[in-house]
Formats: C-alpha cells, sequence, structure tokens
C-alpha cells in the first residue's frame, strides 16, 4: 500500500474532531468503523468500548500535529515515539489481489493490523504511516488549518513547502477574507485621510483681509 495511504489515517481519525466549532463526529461504534473505510475485517472487530479509546489516541496524535505545526520538533517526535511503543506494527510482505504484467503477485511491504482490538490495529498503522511521513518529507509537513476557526490536520506534499490548508474550501475561504479585511483597511485608510484634510482645511488661517 502507499505510504499516504497508511499516515492518512492519521489525518481521518484527527480531523474527526473540529474543537473551535465544538463538533466532534466520533460519537458511536459505526463512526469508529468509518475510519477503516475498505478495511472491512479490522472494521468488525470494532465495539462499543474503541469509541472512548480512539479518542484518546485522537488526542495524542493532534498534539503531534500541534507540536509539528509549532515548530517544536523534538516534542513532535518524542510524542510519537510514545505512540510507536505502545502501538507496534507487525510488518508483513503482501501481494493482496495484484498482480504484475506477468501475472504474478505484487509483492510490496504491508503494515498488519493488531490482532488485540479495534483501536490498538488503528493506532499502530496511523502512527507508523505518520513516522513514515514524518521521516520522509521533515515535521514542517504536519500542520494544522490555517482556516479560522477550522485547525483540521494535513499532510504537506506540496513540492515548495507552501499548503497552509486542509482543503480547497478553506483555502478560498481564507483567501475572501484576506480579501475583505484588505479593503476595510482601505476604505478606513481613505475615511481618515478625508477627516485629516477636511481638519487641516478648517485649522488653516485665512490670507483673506
Amino acid at each position: 500500500m502507499e505510504l499516504a495511504y497508511y499516515s492518512d489515517y492519521a489525518v481521518r481519525l484527527v480531523n474527526t474532531e473540529e474543537p473551535a466549532r465544538n463538533k466532534d463526529s466520533l460519537t458511536s461504534v459505526e463512526a469508529v468503523r468509518e475510519l477503516f473505510g475498505a478495511n472491512g475485517q479490522a472494521a468488525r472487530r470494532a465495539t462499543d468500548a474503541d469509541v472512548t479509546r480512539f479518542r484518546s489516541v485522537r488526542a495524542r496524535l493532534r498534539s503531534v500535529f500541534e507540536a509539528a505545526d509549532g515548530g517544536d520538533e523534538t516534542l513532535a517526535v518524542d510524542l510519537l515515539n510514545s505512540l510507536l511503543l505502545e502501538f507496534p506494527v507487525s510488518p508483513q510482505i503482501s501481494g493482496h489481489e495484484t498482480r504484475d504484467e506477468d501475472g504474478k503477485p505484487d509483492w510490496h511491504m504491508h503494515l498488519a493490523d493488531h490482532p488485540s482490538n479495534a483501536t490498538a490495529g488503528y493506532a499502530a498503522i496511523a502512527t507508523m504511516g505518520l513516522a513514515f511521513h514524518l521521516t520522509s518529507y521533515g515535521v514542517d509537513r504536519l500542520g494544522l488549518c490555517e482556516a479560522s476557526p477550522c485547525l483540521n490536520a494535513y499532510l504537506d506534499t506540496s513540492t515548495n513547502r507552501s499548503r497552509r490548508y486542509c482543503s480547497d474550501r478553506c483555502a478560498t475561504r481564507a483567501n475572501v477574507a484576506a480579501y475583505r479585511a484588505r479593503k476595510r483597511l482601505e476604505t478606513e485608510r481613505a475615511a481618515d485621510t478625508g477627516r485629516s484634510a477636511e481638519t487641516t482645511q478648517a485649522t488653516t488661517p485665512s490670507t483673506e483681509r
């Protein structure tokens, strides 16, 4: 599987909560199962108890993004290492159903689900995926959306490290807000200039006799 697929596990989980909007979609076992996507076998292991466990892992993963976004590389790595120790992965060589041009299995590395419970399996994959992304592309590639009040997590895969928003929607909203703020400032400056001119004219002594 693609590296981005694994790291996206972390993003999907973190973004089930929008703290600034007081929203949380991780409220049921069905919501937990949806996070697994096409991995139906792992999703079926989820129980009501996993809701609370998933929320705990979510908070810790968000802390990694917050540290990275705040420029504290060491803290981000320490937090991620703590998760890696608690939720180890089981790497396996897998061919799945894919075949190459000769009809042979397309062998590749796969991160196997942890068998104990749904939370451990998901956390192991999400954490390892995020660790691979961090070490391959840099800590500064982990960010939080700058479009207030969003704060969704994202992984920057741009060539020039320029990503600042979690989605095109947030980027558009932020650009519109910035444009409106500039127009307001221009209007206020124009009004101040007009008032200053009026004041100067009113206080200038007349030279007529």
